[in-house]
């Protein structure tokens, strides 16, 4: 968790060693320019995210395509954002709300699932389960007459 919080204080002193940066060898030119550079990066973080969300919502919650699909594209240490943008749906809880680790899980129309865990936003691990006795029709076969 430690390194989480570094990561809270990396941007912000960032943008303030730009800014002191600008300053020096601009002047209230430089602090602009550095300024409008600043405004405009939280600007397409903030759309990406929105445009995440919006594909998002227009998904039932804790669907996904194809769980196995998902399970594949997964890496460690992604953060919820990116692979609600992968699934372009919201996990389904199933963990208590509001504690650590967040356990999400996104289920395909075969009845497979993906749960994931996450732990201060990032995932942490998975595990993909299938069936046992999957869907008529979803094994390619055909039903009997």
């Amino acid at each position: 968790m430690r390194a989480m919080n570094f990561k809270k204080f990396l941007v912000p002193v960032g943008a303030i060693v730009v800014l002191g940066l600008a300053w020096r060898s601009g002047g209230w030119g430089g602090v602009a320019l550095a300024g409008g550079a600043i405004v405009m990066f939280l600007l397409l973080h903030f759309n990406r995210a929105m445009q995440v969300l919006k594909r998002a919502a227009e998904r039932p919650v804790g669907y996904v395509g194809s769980a196995v699909m998902l399970n594949a594209k997964l890496k460690p240490n992604v953060t919820l954002m990116h692979v609600i943008a992968m699934t372009r749906a919201l996990g389904e809880l199933r963990s208590p709300k509001d504690t650590q680790p967040e356990v999400y899980r996104w289920t395909d129309g075969g009845g497979s699932y993906v749960d994931a865990v996450f732990n201060g936003g990032k995932l942490q691990s998975w595990t993909m389960t299938r069936p046992e006795n999957p869907v008529d029709g979803e094994d390619g076969a055909t039903p009997a007459a």
